[in-house]
């Protein structure tokens, strides 16, 4: 096996461990078991997801077990926001952002194939509302509750936080109590003796430690341990896996493979190899001659394209990642635009300047579109850039300072696309 830890450190993924050195060892006495909790507050993972879901596959691939922790019980609560109290969704829309959840983490841990039996380093998908679910009020307030301490649970930053707001509910107070005692049935079902997660999770992750030497004492199978990974930030000081548009979710349904594509090949050069160092499993020596790279020539963007390129497939596959591939270089001219579908087009056009139109396509003058769009400020800067040979519908160049739309430059059934100049894309949608 390698040393996780090791590599984990050299990628910057290490924020905080309970006991590394004591950590260390277990891992090379290994395999262990090892978990990640994911509580379904939507219905798809986001980026941010990202560090956990392959915090995990590097643990496997180093020759350990992961448990990918669906919280169908937790879920139903909500980890508690430092500002104001969760929304409560209904048990049949938690249901159905567990399956969701559970689809999506397929993708990057290798479960048992369906037939086959359970090899030692094969993921399991659990759902603590198998257990949470059978806990009566009493049990918990006996067996759990006694364990934890109120004065700890009012130390503890997000409660204070909101105690000097609005407040807080029971219920949300309660939450780590039930997290905690994930760690506990997950160490006695599977002999799971790590716990990973985001730094902001430290004090649940904690609790849970504590309560499983509280309530198993004598620690049957080996030592229990806890570890973080570090929060990313963004160079230009702005939240990771935010736009202009909002969330990036791994649904193609919520951020189009397009987009998502564009978010990664979108990275700030200051950010780009940490990003590679995290979400890639490219090795030492490809990340620093992309490091190299971006230094030498970083108008190329070799470590973005890399970056995108290996997360989209990652995320929706290789067909997908052409798609998006194709439809960057039709919108600059290089590809065919008339090959690209219309979830690809309008994804492609969702970033750039546009404009809805109805009316006959017969006379939509061309440069009312430009201006329409706002690809130029005005009809005269738009029969200007005609004139000086810079216009471009569906990447064929306008010569008529007086041409109209045609039918037969409408993409799709509904769309236009329009270009001044080499990069300066914007597009039209036709209403109706």
């Amino acid at each position: 096996m390698i040393d996780i830890i090791d590599e984990l450190q050299w990628r910057g993924l290490i924020a905080q461990t309970t006991d590394l050195d004591a950590l260390r060892k277990a891992l090379a006495d290994g395999p262990i078991t090892l978990y990640c909790g994911f509580d379904p507050t939507a219905g798809s993972l986001h980026v941010g997801h990202l560090t956990q879901a392959l915090t995990l596959a590097r643990f496997q691939q180093a020759g350990h077990r992961p448990i990918a922790l669906v919280g169908g019980g937790t879920g139903l609560i909500g980890d508690p926001k430092p500002s104001a109290e969760r929304q409560m969704n209904s048990v049949e829309t938690v249901r159905g952002w567990v399956d969701n959840l559970a689809g999506q983490l397929s993708a990057f841990l290798r479960f048992t194939p369906e037939g086959e039996q359970a090899g030692p380093t094969d993921a399991i998908l659990a759902n603590n509302g198998d257990w949470l679910g059978g806990i009566n009020a009493i049990e918990l307030l006996r067996d759990v509750g006694k364990h934890f301490s109120i004065n700890q649970m009012l130390a503890r930053e997000t409660v204070k936080s909101r105690l000097d707001g609005e407040g807080m509910s029971y219920t949300e107070f309660s939450y780590v109590l039930l997290q905690s005692y994930d760690y506990v049935e997950l160490y006695r079902r599977y002999g799971c003796t790590l716990q990973t997660g985001g730094s902001d999770q430290w004090g649940n992750i904690t609790a849970g430690l504590d309560l499983v030497r509280r309530m198993d004492g004598n620690e049957p199978h080996g030592q229990a341990h806890a570890l973080t990974t570090n929060l990313l930030t963004k160079a230009d000081g702005t939240k990771f896996g935010k736009t202009e548009t909002g969330t990036v979710w791994l649904d193609p349904e919520l951020t189009s493979p397009y987009a998502f594509y564009q978010f990664w090949f979108n990275a700030d050069d200051r950010d780009v190899i940490r990003y590679l160092k995290v979400f890639s499993f490219l090795s030492r020596e490809e990340i620093e001659d992309l490091e190299q790279q971006t230094q030498e020539r970083p108008q190329a963007r070799a470590a973005q394209r890399t970056l995108a390129e290996t997360l989209t497939t990652l995320v929706h596959g290789e067909a997908e990642t052409r798609k998006v591939k194709d439809a960057s270089l039709a919108l600059f001219g290089r590809a065919d635009l008339s090959e690209l579908d219309g979830r690809t087009l309008d994804a492609a056009l969702a970033e750039v300047p546009k404009a809805e139109v109805e009316g006959p396509v017969g006379e939509l003058l061309i440069i009312d579109l430009f201006a329409q769009s706002g690809l130029t400020p005005s009809k005269s800067a738009a029969r200007r850039a005609i004139q000086e040979g810079g216009a471009y519908v569906n990447n064929v160049k306008v010569t008529d300072v007086e041409a109209k739309l045609s039918a037969d430059d409408v993409l799709a059934d509904r769309f236009v696309v329009l270009r001044k100049g080499k990069r300066n894309i914007g597009g039209v949608v036709l209403k109706g």
